[in-house]
């Protein structure tokens, strides 16, 4: 009988142990999961966070919106970056900005991009985001302009060296003897008649000009794009030391920039409403139709052509058509291989 007491006994208190191993494992278990639970409910800034700095290369407006919306919307955070974005002015040069460590990224154009890399800079672009250029040259038609041999001998407003290639360009090219005359931001000289013909960007000079009174068929316009001179503008760009050091912050950097754009082109009074309110902060002059006009273009000009999706991607013919104009009218002297320079970031 004592056997048998004792046996039931050990027994007993194996059972005890037995439960509570597993209500212990259990609870361990419990803890475990609430943990990882709560980690992952924090926003990925605060979990695993990198700061990052993003120079634009002029003030904030819709030109900027896809980079603006990925901020508000947190998709920067959702990838694990802390962005604070630099906006430019003209005295803010964004590459100046990355190349003297003042910023981690920036926009730029590409021709402007390829001329600090001709210099020596180790910038490299990491994804492109505007396709088609959106620079063009816009004429009265009472002043007898309506094709591009019509601009020989005529007085054209640029906006200073970076701006001038396409056009000088163009008028090698067509064999045409122009002056060119530094234009206004307020456009008067060219609205006076002073100026054959100006400069303008699709998104924002034109749509100004269109403010001022000027009927779309009073003008001729010139898109460069249109005249064989596509040169790629607003693409991301940071060092290369920058992206082999942090190759996933990068490929972060250029996948939530684009998932802002996807976002802002859904959603534009939305991000118009975000557009004016930052420009607002910023003491930047601003109009909600001047500013939806020009989302809608960036929307034409990231999304050309009936394209469905953003495509980060700098294509090698758009390089070397860019590269080789910029050599032919000695801009820039070296030879720079596109693998070299385009380094696709995205994932």
């Amino acid at each position: 009988m004592a056997d048998s007491a004792r046996a039931r006994v050990r027994k007993k208190t194996m059972r005890t142990n037995y439960r509570k191993r597993v209500s212990f494992a259990r609870g361990a278990a419990f803890l475990l999961i609430a943990a990882l639970c709560a980690a992952l409910a924090v926003p990925g800034t605060a979990r695993a966070g990198r700061a990052v700095r993003l120079a634009l290369q002029w003030y904030p407006q819709a030109q900027f919106a896809g980079y603006y919306m990925a901020l508000e919307k947190g998709l920067y955070a959702e990838r694990g970056l802390y962005v604070t974005i630099l906006p430019g002015s003209a005295n803010n040069n964004s590459l100046s900005r990355v190349v003297d460590g003042r910023a981690d990224f920036c926009t730029a154009f590409l021709s402007s991009a390829l001329e600090y890399r001709d210099k020596g800079e180790e910038l490299v672009n990491v994804g492109q985001f505007v396709r088609k250029s959106a620079l063009m040259l816009v004429a009265r038609k009472d002043s007898g302009i309506k094709s591009v041999k019509d601009l020989d001998g005529r007085r054209i407003g640029t906006w200073g060296d970076n701006f001038q290639l396409q056009p000088v360009a163009l008028f090698k090219r067509e064999n045409l003897d122009v002056t060119l005359v530094r234009q206004s931001p307020s456009f008067e000289l060219f609205m006076r008649g002073g100026l054959d013909a100006a400069m303008a960007m699709w998104y924002n000079e034109y749509h100004r000009l269109i403010s001022y009174g000027l009927n779309p068929e009073e003008m001729t316009a010139f898109f460069f794009s249109d005249l064989d001179l596509n040169q790629p503008e607003d693409g991301l760009y940071c060092l290369e030391s920058t992206l082999e050091m942090w190759p996933g912050m990068a490929a972060a950097m250029v996948e939530a920039s684009a998932e802002g754009w996807r976002y802002a082109f859904a959603h534009p009074e939305e991000t118009v409403d975000v557009i004016l309110r930052v420009m607002k902060k910023a003491n930047v002059r601003a109009n909600r139709a001047h500013q939806a006009w020009m989302l809608a273009r960036m929307k034409d000009i990231i999304l050309p052509d009936g394209a469905k999706d953003i495509d980060t991607r700098l294509r090698q013919a758009d390089y070397e058509r860019t590269r080789d104009a910029l050599r032919s009218s000695g801009v820039i002297e070296n030879d720079i291989p596109y693998n070299d320079f385009h380094k696709e970031a995205a994932r």
